[in-house]
Formats: C-alpha cells, sequence, structure tokens
C-alpha cells in the first residue's frame, strides 16, 4: 500500500491572498511575491526545500548515530540553494554542526550517513546535493543571504499580470 502525505497550499483571502501551506492539522505562511506586486511574509518555497533537506538530513544522522550509540549530543543543519548557471544543474550545499564527544572516525561516518536522507536522495536526481562539516560556529550573515526574489529573477520566466 502507497503511503501518501499531502501537502495544501492555497490563497488565503482574509489575507489578501497570501499562501498559507497546510499538512494535516499545521499550518504556515508561505512567503513571496502575491502576483499584486506585494511581497508576503515566510519561508518562500525555496526556503521550505531547503528546510526539508536540512530537517532530513537531521533526522538521519540522529537514527545513525543513536543506532550506532555514537555520543551526538546535538545536530545542526543548514542548507543553502544555488541556480546552476545557463545550462548547469542546480545544486544544494550542507553544512552540518555535530556536537559532543565524537570521534574523527565517527564524524566522517555521520557525514556520509548525511547522504542517505531520503529527501536528498529525491533531490539528487536533478540537483547536486555537497555536504560539509561546519568548522565554525552556526551562524549567517544576513546581508549575504539569496532572496526568492533574486531567485525568481535568475529564471527564465515570463512576468504574468494578476487576473
Amino acid at each position: 500500500m502507497t503511503k501518501i502525505r499531502e501537502v495544501v497550499v492555497a490563497s488565503d483571502p482574509t489575507h489578501h491572498g497570501a499562501l498559507v501551506g497546510r499538512v494535516d492539522a499545521s499550518q504556515f505562511p508561505i512567503g513571496g511575491p502575491d502576483g499584486a506586486g506585494h511581497i508576503s511574509p515566510g519561508p518562500n518555497p525555496y526556503d521550505l526545500l531547503g528546510a526539508s533537506l536540512a530537517a532530513c538530513t537531521a533526522m538521519t544522522v540522529r537514527f545513525h548515530a543513536r543506532r550506532r550509540e555514537f555520543p551526538l549530543e546535538r545536530v545542526e543543519v543548514s542548507v543553502s540553494f544555488h541556480h546552476g548557471a545557463r545550462g548547469e544543474r542546480d545544486s544544494f550545499e550542507r553544512t552540518l554542526v555535530l556536537e559532543g564527544e565524537l570521534d574523527a572516525q565517527q564524524r566522517a561516518f555521520l557525514l556520509e550517513a548525511a547522504n542517505l536522507c531520503p529527501v536528498g536522495e529525491i533531490l539528487g536526481i536533478s540537483a547536486d546535493i555537497h555536504t560539509r562539516p561546519d568548522t565554525t560556529t552556526s551562524g549567517h550573515n544576513a546581508s549575504t543571504q539569496a532572496s526568492y526574489e533574486d531567485d525568481l529573477a535568475e529564471l527564465q520566466i515570463p512576468y504574468i499580470d494578476p487576473d
């Protein structure tokens, strides 16, 4: 029997048509252009895709650490998405922070285990995914973060006027 997990995204007329995602009883805003010249707040589709890859990676690493009884105390995964230049594949870069009294061999094993993430396997069909360890503490410079609008500008999608 095939299991189906449905995510529903719909415009919310009570909030000027902003998009809202639903999975079972959970609801979350989806940010990005609203078709009327405004940007709705919330994670955009690329953020959600990166969050899916990061969450699945963290779960996979944690699973393998527990299974092998490694002393992993905390895992943090950050993901960035990069559009490929014309004709090149899109790519994701994953950064893993592994905290705990892990030796070099255990760390290497867990970095490889990250590649067993089912979401990553699906995304790897049409995008490259690079995984690297983080040698610093977590945190990113907000001024260097790409925006959804930047991503859209790189794609060859014609502007469509709202109805």
